[in-house]
């Protein structure tokens, strides 16, 4: 399959715009690039090719689920996230693997660097999306593999990967 530059450019773009409103805190914005129908996966790290519903994952939320994960991170009830840890997230290796005209699955590779408490902490991994184009690109599936081979050295993974 052969996907035109000026399209693989534009899905570049879009997952950099992405990780912009996450380390700036825009998570509103950021809510706005799903679609209504939209899964956000995490598995675990000792799972990373389960499936939701078959195994036990980090995160698998519906839209539903991410607007109240948005709700709760942005009310300052998230103590876990309290004060708001700064992040940079790098995003690379973007490669789309399917291209229709109205929608694309793509694939990035990703480090996020939270600094909390005087520490950094690196999570690195894998992202897997799957595209519609809808006004521009929308989110209808995101994945997000953790390359660790555990989250216990930093406790658990609140913020939104």
């Amino acid at each position: 399959m052969s996907v035109d530059a000026a399209t693989r450019l534009e899905i570049e773009d879009f997952l950099t715009e992405e990780a912009a409103l996450l380390d700036e805190w825009r998570l509103d914005e950021w809510l706005e690039l799903f679609t209504e129908d939209a899964q956000y996966v995490v598995p675990s790290p000792t799972l990373p090719d389960g499936q939701p519903g078959q195994v036990l994952g980090l995160i698998d939320d519906d839209i539903a689920r991410l607007r109240g994960r948005v709700e709760r991170l942005t009310s300052g009830f998230a103590y876990r996230e309290a004060p708001r840890p700064r992040t940079r997230r790098f995003v690379t290796n973007v490669r789309v693997l399917d291209l229709t005209p109205d929608e694309a699955r793509a694939t990035a590779s990703f480090l996020v660097c939270r600094l909390r408490n005087g520490q950094i902490e690196p999570i690195m991994g894998r992202y897997e999306y799957r595209l519609r184009r809808k006004d521009g690109w929308k989110i209808r599936y995101r994945r997000a593999q953790i390359d660790l081979e555990s989250i216990s050295p930093y406790g658990s993974v609140s913020i939104i990967l």
